[in-house]
């Protein structure tokens, strides 16, 4: 399985031609490594959160679509998700809590690949970032 960052549907319907661009090179190797593809319920949050930041609710729909039509199933958070979170954050300096938490689902659920542009993810040992 791999999981799907807030990041690559962003940058699928922004407006930034070279992002844009970077975004469908990374759905084609993803495409390429045919399996499943997930997200979880914080990625829906951080589109919520990231298009109210920047006064884009006009563009939160389409994300969301995108978002949808990507995955193949959005997984739920859980308690035990968000306490992992803390250990992760506390033990990884340098990642948001929005990463400890995608991290946290990610092991609940041994996925060992994100598709990401956030580097950040690079510091977890035993984790594939693709990009």
């Amino acid at each position: 399985m791999i999981y799907l960052d807030a990041n690559i549907p962003m940058y699928l319907v922004g407006a930034d031609e070279h992002r844009r661009a970077d975004a469908l090179l990374v759905m084609r190797r993803v495409a390429d490594r045919d399996e499943r593809v997930v997200t979880s319920a914080e990625t829906f949050q951080e589109l919520l959160h990231r298009y109210r930041a920047i006064a884009r609710e006009d563009a939160l729909q389409h994300a969301w679509d995108q978002t949808l039509a990507i995955v193949d199933e959005v997984l739920p958070i859980e308690y035990d998700d968000v306490e992992r979170a803390k250990a992760v954050q506390l033990a990884r300096g340098g990642l948001t809590a929005r990463d400890a938490l995608h991290v946290a689902v990610m092991d609940r659920h041994g996925i060992t690949a994100i598709a990401s542009f956030d580097g950040a993810f690079d510091r977890v040992p035993g984790l594939e970032r693709i990009a």
